[in-house]
């Protein structure tokens, strides 16, 4: 898909006119070769690191985020996450239409915020398939979206977050309130134009059409309390619980066959006469009122024997091991 030019920023535009008109040196070293002067860790790109376990977290928030979408489009689209991508928010907001789904939502454990962006083409796209059109995009030149639609961002964005907080479960848990809903860029109290945001950008393949894509953006304020554990690549024993894995385990668990024997007396005699036994002898044995029932060689049970049916069977009367 072909990337769209994005216009650049106000500072962006004076940084560029001041570097053309700069003259001033920023001093020599020994041998005459100009030098920048340069603080280490002053530069706020490299905070975050690589990104790592925002990375893990975005993967398993698309694996999730797959079920958000089937009730508008009766199928779990792929999703596939971009690299996290660190800038400012005027420059975010300068390469986006001014009209767009705006959804600001509190994160209390970190003191901070992240928003939902997602385009109005792929808002229409939704509505338009939840109530039994076809998977398309629907052409229009609005600026508001209509109650339907302000329902269907309702819904994604609610299911949105909650597939975003099992996402993040496993490095911590976190619990996400939205606090406002807004349509148009200009407006969006999020932070300042000179903060900076980490962009997670997401991709939706959709069946006989162009892909859809939205946005999440955390400010790097909210995120730099945890920034060790984003740059960590330990991951968490915390997993899903897969609830057919455990059926199928417990099936096949279930279904394996167990040898069971009941000892019913132990009579002792000397080895003399063990040598000595002929057909028709008697060996004097004492069967007692309650047996031990064996599984694997091992005692389970205490039973008492009796008939059932015309056969021999037990009555379990006491549990021994376990």
């Amino acid at each position: 898909m072909a990337m769209t030019p994005r216009k650049l920023s106000a500072n962006e535009v004076a940084a560029l006119v001041g570097g053309l008109m700069d003259t001033t040196s920023f001093g020599q070293s020994a041998d005459g070769v100009e030098v920048r002067p340069y603080t280490f860790g002053s530069n706020d790109l490299s905070l975050m690191g690589d990104y790592h376990a925002l990375r893990m977290i975005n993967e398993r928030f698309c694996r999730i985020a797959r079920s958000v979408f089937l009730p508008m489009l009766r199928i779990q689209p792929r999703i596939s996450a971009f690299p996290a991508e660190m800038r400012s928010f005027d420059d975010y907001r300068n390469s986006q239409d001014n009209f767009v789904s705006l959804t600001n939502t509190r994160i209390e454990e970190l003191r901070g915020s992240h928003l939902i962006v997602i385009p109005p083409p792929f808002i229409s796209l939704l509505t338009d398939a939840y109530y039994g059109g076809a998977i398309r995009y629907v052409k229009n030149g609005r600026n508001e979206f209509t109650a339907t639609e302000q329902r269907v961002i309702e819904i994604v964005t609610d299911r949105l977050n909650s597939a975003l907080q099992l996402a993040w479960r496993d490095l911590m848990q976190l619990t996400f309130t939205v606090q406002t809903r807004e349509e148009n860029m200009q407006f969006a109290a999020f932070v300042d134009g000179d903060d900076m945001i980490v962009n997670c950008s997401f991709m939706v393949q959709l069946p006989d059409a162009e892909p859809a894509s939205f946005d999440i953006l955390y400010p790097l304020q909210t995120l730099k309390p945890i920034s060790s554990q984003l740059r960590s690549r330990t991951q968490s024993d915390s997993l899903e619980d897969d609830a057919s894995w455990r059926e199928r385990l417990e099936r096949a668990v279930m279904s394996i066959p167990l040898e069971v024997r009941t000892r019913l007396c132990e009579p002792e005699i000397p080895l003399k006469k063990l040598a000595s036994l002929k057909e028709g002898d008697i060996v004097p044995a004492k069967v007692t009122d309650v047996v031990q029932v064996l599984i694997d060689g091992k005692i389970f049970f205490e039973a008492v024997p009796g008939e059932l049916g015309g056969k021999s069977a037990l009555s379990i009367s006491k549990r021994v091991r376990g």
